[in-house]
């Protein structure tokens, strides 16, 4: 005997599986498919080539396939770059063409794979598998691969693959020289020998007259102004036309003009986008400095230019572009004309007086007196009195020397 349902739907619900179980079957089919289509498959074939035709069949057997990954979990990092760079540990691909060569030797005695992984110095996405977006070559990813490449696009001055050193000086910020990093030990250098601490702080030390420095690197690039920069829209290439001429990129810098040339100036601009936080545990410093401490020369420099005659010149913030020279002030910057005869001078080049000239300042010292260093009017008076009697001093030691 025939059984009857009393649903009103009684087939309804076959159909509606059989779609769905079509749909899955099409899915599985496109996923496979298109999975087929990632570049670490392409090049974990072509270095298996690679081995067989250098150690033959048998050693190519032995080349790890699928997705690769280092964890480190220390830095949070995952890194999928080994699934295509898979030479990273062979020996015998040292000449190679990427991504089939063996990564250099001494870097990684320092800085073993397993603990660092890729991306902490190299940059890039560590757990992308196609090229273009492990190399972070995609929008709104600020940590693109520092590679040779990308040197080349910025047209880096001497060495293409310099860009690295941005990520090294990270953890080895207060190094005063690192092994292999030449760009930013030449940056380090340009920062002691213009000054740049007389205006800046660096490293939680120096001048305030300018903006500290110590984080910069960790500006968003969304936050700089690329109106008045010509070609590349990057953080790079704005602090390097910064560096060469401030007032081009930022019309009220007072940042003055120091003739850097394209390797200083690209040098000071991977200096600086290095200068951000690094979230590392303490062991991985082991040995390094954990702060930016002077010299013990530069240290009884300041000591005395601070407590000396010409103390007040120093603690207004003169002596930041101002040597005086009579009181032993040695400007750090050297930018402005000694004060030590500035009665005299101001009174040859703008045919007036000292008091007159401070009271309405003109050109440079019309933006440095009214933005960098304010005075009051009985500061004014003060200033004006300090240099009377360094005028004094010279005339003394000038009248000696005859």
């Amino acid at each position: 005997m025939e059984q009857r349902t009393n649903s009103p739907y009684p087939r309804v619900d076959r159909p509606m599986l059989a779609v769905i179980g079509v749909l899955l079957v099409l899915s599985c089919v496109l996923f496979f498919a298109s999975d087929r289509d990632h570049d670490w498959r392409y090049y974990q074939m072509a270095f298996k080539g690679e081995v067989a035709s250098q150690f033959g069949d048998e050693r190519a057997e032995q080349v790890t396939t699928g997705i690769q990954q280092i964890w480190v979990a220390d830095l949070g990092r995952a890194d999928r770059c080994v699934t295509c760079h898979q030479a990273v540990s062979w020996k015998g691909f040292e000449n190679a063409e990427e991504p089939f060569r063996t990564h250099p030797l001494e870097p990684l005695k320092g800085h073993p794979i397993e603990k660092f992984g890729c991306t902490s110095c190299h940059g890039g996405q560590g757990w992308a598998v196609d090229v273009r977006e492990a190399h972070g070559e995609v929008a709104h990813w600020e940590e693109p691969l520092l590679s040779r490449a990308l040197g080349e696009d910025y047209s880096l001055s001497g060495n293409k693959g310099a860009l690295i050193q941005m990520n090294c000086n990270i953890c080895h910020r207060y190094d005063r020289e690192t092994k292999g990093a030449d760009a930013i030990n030449l940056a380090k250098r340009l920062v002691d020998e213009k000054g740049c601490r007389a205006c800046h702080v660096i490293n939680n030390r120096g001048g305030r007259i300018g903006p500290d420095l110590t984080r910069v690197g960790e500006k968003a690039p969304e936050q700089y102004d690329y109106s008045r920069l010509s070609g590349q829209k990057t953080a790079f290439a704005w602090h390097v036309a910064h560096f060469k001429n401030p007032k081009e990129v930022s019309t009220d810098s007072a940042m003055p003009v120091f003739g850097f040339n394209t390797g200083q100036a690209q040098a000071l601009a991977m200096l600086v986008l290095s200068w951000r936080p690094a979230d590392v545990p303490a062991a991985y410093l082991a040995g390094a400095p954990r702060t930016d401490v002077p010299t013990p020369e530069q240290a009884a420099e300041e000591l005395r230019m601070r407590t000396g005659p010409g103390a007040w010149f120093v603690e207004t913030g003169c002596a930041t572009c101002h040597s005086i020279q009579v009181y032993g002030v040695r400007s750090p910057a050297q930018i402005g004309p000694d004060l030590s005869n500035a009665v005299e001078d101001v009174q040859s080049r703008f045919g007036r007086t000292i008091d007159d000239f401070l009271r309405e300042p003109t050109g440079t010292m019309s933006v440095v007196l009214s933005r960098q260093i304010i005075l009051t009017p009985e500061q004014k008076a003060v200033a004006i009195q300090k240099l009377r009697e360094a005028f004094v001093v010279y005339q003394k030691q000038q009248a000696e020397k005859e």
